[in-house]
């Protein structure tokens, strides 16, 4: 290893461990029966489920009397609201979702922790609701089943949405009854699931199933008069006294809540969340990966230059890695790495531009289809065309540096002597000798050439140069002689 690429290789571990202790700080413990409070803001993901779930057996472990989830999200994936709402099922603390501050959101997954929590509540000027899923296909899919039997429950609900919405409500159901099976299967597993919840916490059913097939929506006092949260609470001391003396069911038992005027602490995430968080971004793990992909390439194509090879490495585990828990479409993955490497390849293989424009085609589409649509997560299309365009120019530009090299004239090699002019050595015709560049090369030329002429290369073949005469006539060497016979 060279030492620039040590030294990189230093600077960056060094530059990784300051960020680690930089970024851990430690909250001072609470004291038993104080409060929690946890903030979930922006897209839920592995970060988030792995956040909360450490503060829940925080709590547990130091006895607090409630965890609260300070919640302020549009949404996030599938796969990381159910972790979060099982640690919440199988918490041995109370957990209280709190729709905050002001102007905040639970929509999408923060609908479904919502319905988790032993006690829910929102600020005012907050909504919730819009739990519809949409990580299939790229859009929200069609809501409701069709006509035919596909919906999951009886006619019992039916019957409660015909009282409150009459005939438009079927004319919505028919509207929506055009999904495929797998959107329609989607939806509703996500109504049955999170209409369990609703039963669970006692909280209105009906809005649950809304909620996924309308993707409806409450404000914070709506969600009070449904039934959908037990307080409406515009501040931390207003949520706690009115939680104060409230029973909930735990998997252990019913607890009394005993919260009013307790001290509350915030965790904080450490550097095992905050790292985790930036890697699960869908725009760092795709870059990630691309920075990997080329990186590799680059050192394959210049073995020993060591740095790319090293950064390519480490890019791309990291990039994996945030794949892996992430909803990644593999052929996009897939195309992502045939399409760098046809880029490559065309540098190499003269294609005519095939491999470079089919290259990019497969980087644009595999970049879309990359990451399933999901709300609070996807990689912004103004970033793929950027690359894109990008990937274009140096593709194109690096086609124009070859095309322009092969249309120099060779300056090296026995083929530079193509074009140049020598002088014949003696008298000859057919074959002979010239000299060029201090050299003596043996020659044919088609006619006669005298010693001293200028012939020009034509081309060589083997270690024969094919010669011809200038036009014009007569070497130095003649002209020089002239004088010497008029004066004789």
């Amino acid at each position: 290893m060279t030492l620039n690429a040590r030294a990189c290789c230093l600077l960056l571990l060094l530059g990784l461990a300051s960020a680690l202790f930089a970024a851990q700080r430690e909250a001072p413990p609470p004291a038993n029966g104080g409060v929690l409070l946890i903030d979930i803001k922006g897209g839920i993901g592995p970060a988030t489920s792995d956040h909360v779930r450490r503060g829940l057996e925080q709590a547990a472990e130091e006895g607090a009397g409630a965890l609260v989830l300070r919640i302020d999200t549009p949404g996030g994936l599938d796969a990381a609201t159910r972790d979060i709402n099982q640690a919440i099922l199988a918490a041995e603390v109370p957990v209280i979702a709190w729709v905050a501050p002001s102007g905040a959101r639970a929509a999408s997954a923060g609908t479904y922790i919502v319905y988790a929590s032993h006690l829910a509540a929102m600020a005012p000027a907050t909504a919730l609701g819009a739990a519809t899923p949409v990580a299939l296909g790229g859009g929200a899919p069609p809501g409701g089943a069709e006509d035919d039997g596909a919906k999951p429950d009886d006619g019992q609900e039916d019957e409660g949405r015909n009282e409150d919405d009459g005939p438009q409500e079927d004319a919505q159901e028919r509207a929506r009854g055009a999904g495929s099976a797998s959107e329609r299967k989607a939806i509703n597993d996500s109504v049955a699931y999170l209409r369990s919840l609703a039963e669970l916490r006692g909280r209105d059913v009906d809005f649950a199933e809304e909620a996924v097939r309308d993707a409806a929506t409450l404000t914070a006092r709506q969600a009070r008069a449904r039934g959908v949260v037990e307080i409406v609470a515009a501040d931390l001391d207003a949520l706690l006294a009115q939680a104060d003396g409230r029973e909930v069911a735990l998997a252990g038992g019913a607890v009394t809540l005993a919260v009013a005027g307790a001290s509350v602490t915030e965790i904080t995430p450490d550097w095992r969340v905050k790292l985790l968080s930036v890697l699960t971004e869908p725009t760092v793990a795709y870059l990630l990966l691309l920075v990997g992909l080329y990186g590799l390439l680059f050192e394959g194509y210049s073995p020993g230059a060591i740095v790319p090879g090293v950064i390519g490495g480490i890019s791309l585990l990291l990039g994996l890695y945030a794949l892996q828990v992430l909803p990644v479409n593999y052929a996009g993955v897939a195309l992502i790495v045939l399409g760098v490497a046809l880029m490559t390849a065309e540098l190499a293989v003269p294609s005519f531009g095939a491999l470079g424009i089919g290259g990019l085609a497969a980087l644009m589409v595999g970049s879309v289809i990359l990451f399933e649509d999901a709300p609070g997560f996807g990689v912004p299309g103004r970033l793929i065309a950027s690359i894109g365009v990008t990937s274009g120019l140096a593709f194109m530009g690096v086609l124009w540096l070859a095309v322009r090299a092969r249309r120099r004239p060779v300056v090296s090699g026995r083929e530079e002597l193509v074009g140049h002019e020598a002088v014949a050595a003696d008298d000859f015709s057919g074959r002979g000798r010239v000299r060029i560049r201090g050299e003596l090369w043996q020659a044919d030329a088609a006619g006669p050439v005298r010693a001293g002429q200028r012939v020009r290369v034509l081309a060589i073949d083997g270690l024969v140069l094919r010669v011809a005469p200038l036009d014009g006539g007569d070497g130095p060497d003649e002209r020089l002689s002239e004088p010497s016979e008029a004066a004789s």
